[in-house]
């Protein structure tokens, strides 16, 4: 450091050590530091674009959670400036998101009546749940956990969860009372409601659910047909759901549609979030916390890939364990401001991105423009009809919706497939609950399943090289004496047994075996469950007179093997490469006295390792 600055004297230098270490759990102490006037120009456009699409969104949102509109409001205010003090991605833009609103309502719904106070608050103890939960993760460095969520599986909850969200916005848009957990509770319950069906209502939210399906492909290309510059048009079609609101509160309030059934959004307090104090009685908390842990999971697992994804563009990184602190931190301060659960959503961020964010300030901009809205403009929403921001909510979620999945899951892998296919399935048959329990415990069962069974080969030597294939893959040389296995995973307690079956049941019946090799290249770690099983198959096979080596055995392995007596009991050598072993078993003969074994593919099974 003090080469670097030869200036600064050791007071300074201390400091600005000091300064660095604290900026990697505070990032804005880091980037703040290089904010200059073209990044806050950028942020600032970004912000404008960002808050025009969210006034509304935040209200549909907080309507799907079953909350009052003023809470997506207040969700995207403080804990939109917290993420930027405490997050990593320069574009992730947090705030209430559809899934999480639905998990939301399916979860406090179990535990208070909509629109009472015991619900509202019952959404801010979910909140600061979450956040707890968020932040513990980060502090602990527990980011990898979400890795054992299968994307395939996410995904095909996600697809489930637009489906259920936008049938559930259908009572909206029908103007009558109708609920339900799942699709079929749903779908019977607008059934038996069709004859209540207010036409009314049905002619604002038809035509306004069309015009932004259209706003959303078409308008930005006929902007630009008219001779728009890219960007004019490109901000005119994000503001398109402010059009439609705008559009149809006015011929509401015009027409007195009230007077004809139509229902509003009505009174929304004309303030700046409020300070807030969650539930944090014993019996509200165990209630919620299992919803809360799931809500956690996929919040982070939504938001993460999309900080990624948007972040690998600029040639960023994203510190996953830090995002856990930022979400966190931005879920907490949710549940003191009137909030409830938030994480990093797909279009806002993307829209962000696309219109030029530079740092995370662009977020606490935007949250300016939220606070001001939610203090100038609410006033205005009065006669704001439910149907338009259920026309907003199907619109945004339908966009989630992806069957394709199950096509790719299909041709790549059948059990992928089943794991992705029951998790559409159960979602949509039993509601959004039972849908996340079981993608997360098919996840973490299909990472068992894969792992339990590895991928076994058995190697021959390829000719004129010290290389060893797959014998079905590959023209190889063998020799009836010896037998070499490789191990394509590391071995634990799930796979060990496994192991031991297969190479017992290889061996038996072959009388002019004498030594096995098991080459260990691509086993990074063991257990002690495993060490167990390798002393048994010594131990059996030293029965049947069959000698066990081992080759190519990392050093973290080996370090393994050496805590216990399996290397002193071995009956034959570790080897540091298979062709080592091979020569010094004396098995390395002229071809004459070899067997070549052909190539025998298996297209089947285009997954088998060489």
């Amino acid at each position: 450091m003090g080469m670097c600055l030869p200036w600064a004297n050791s007071d300074q230098r201390d400091q600005l050590m000091q300064l660095k270490s604290i900026s990697k759990y505070i990032p804005v102490l880091d980037w703040g530091r290089r904010y200059d006037r073209t990044a806050f120009g950028n942020d600032m456009v970004a912000a404008i674009i960002v808050t025009i699409m969210l006034i509304p969104q935040s209200l549909a949102y907080a309507l799907l959670a079953g909350l009052p509109p003023e809470a997506g409001l207040y969700a995207s205010i403080a804990p939109i400036i917290l993420y930027a003090i405490f997050g990593t991605s320069s574009t992730l833009a947090v705030g209430p998101v559809a899934v999480v609103s639905l998990m939301t309502a399916a979860a406090i719904g179990n535990v208070a009546a909509v629109g009472t106070i015991g619900y509202a608050v019952a959404a801010l103890t979910l909140a600061a749940l979450s956040g707890t939960i968020l932040l513990m993760m980060g502090v602990f460095k527990l980011g990898f956990l979400a890795n054992f969520l299968s994307h395939p599986v996410i995904a095909g909850f996600i697809t489930a969860s637009g489906i259920l969200i936008a049938a559930s916005q259908l009572k909206h848009i029908l103007g009558v009372d109708a609920g339900g957990h799942n699709l079929w509770e749903i779908v019977s319950a607008l059934f038996v409601k069709m004859p209540e069906t207010n036409m009314t209502t049905v002619l604002i939210g038809i035509p306004t659910t069309v015009f932004l399906f259209w706003v959303r492909r078409g308008l930005k290309p006929a902007l630009i047909k008219l001779g728009l510059g890219s960007r004019m048009a490109d901000v005119i079609t994000k503001a398109g759901p402010v059009m439609a609101v705008f559009a149809t509160t006015l011929v509401v309030w015009y027409f007195h549609l009230v007077d004809a059934g139509v229902k509003v959004v009505g009174d929304v307090p004309q303030s700046l979030p409020p300070l807030t104090m969650p539930d944090f009685s014993v019996g509200l908390m165990a209630d919620l916390l299992v919803p809360a842990v799931l809500i956690s999971l996929i919040g982070f697992v939504e938001s993460i890939s999309v900080a990624q994804t948007l972040a690998a563009k600029r040639r960023q990184r994203i510190n996953p364990n830090q995002e856990l602190i930022g979400l966190g931190a931005a879920n907490i301060g949710a549940a003191f401001t009137g909030g409830y659960p938030v994480t990093g959503g797909f279009a806002r961020s993307v829209v962000n991105f696309d219109a030029g964010a530079q740092t995370p300030a662009a977020g606490a901009f935007t949250a300016v423009g939220l606070a001001i809205a939610a203090v100038a403009l609410t006033p205005l929403v009065y006669f704001l009809p439910k149907a338009t921001l259920a026309a907003t909510i199907i619109v945004a979620v339908l966009s989630l919706v992806d069957f394709s999945i199950l096509k790719t899951s299909w041709r790549y892998s059948k059990s992928d497939f089943v794991a992705v296919l029951a998790t559409v399935l159960l979602t949509l048959g039993f509601g959004v609950e039972v849908g996340v329990t079981s993608g997360v415990v098919l996840s973490i069962g299909l990472f068992l399943y894969k792992t339990s069974r590895p991928h076994i080969a058995e190697v021959g030597l390829v000719p004129d090289t010290q290389h060893f294939r797959n014998i079905n893959r590959h023209q190889v040389i063998t020799d009836p004496h010896v037998l070499t296995i490789r191990i394509d995973e590391s071995l634990y307690f799930a796979n060990a047994r496994y192991l031991e079956d297969y190479l017992l049941d290889r061996v038996v019946g072959e009388d002019t075996l004498k030594h096995v090799i098991l080459m260990c290249s691509a086993i990074n770690e063991i257990d002690l469950s495993a060490v167990e099983s390798l002393e048994a198959i010594n131990h059996r096979l030293d029965e049947m007179g069959i000698t066990l080596h081992l080759s190519e055995v990392k050093g973290p392995v080996m370090d393994r093997l050496k805590c216990g007596s399996f290397l002193d009991e071995l009956t034959g050598k570790v080897f540091m490469s298979q062709y080592e072993a091979i020569t010094d078993l004396g098995t390395d003969p002229p071809m004459s006295k070899s067997k070549v074994v052909d190539a025998k593919p298996d297209p089947g099974k285009t997954a088998k390792a060489s």
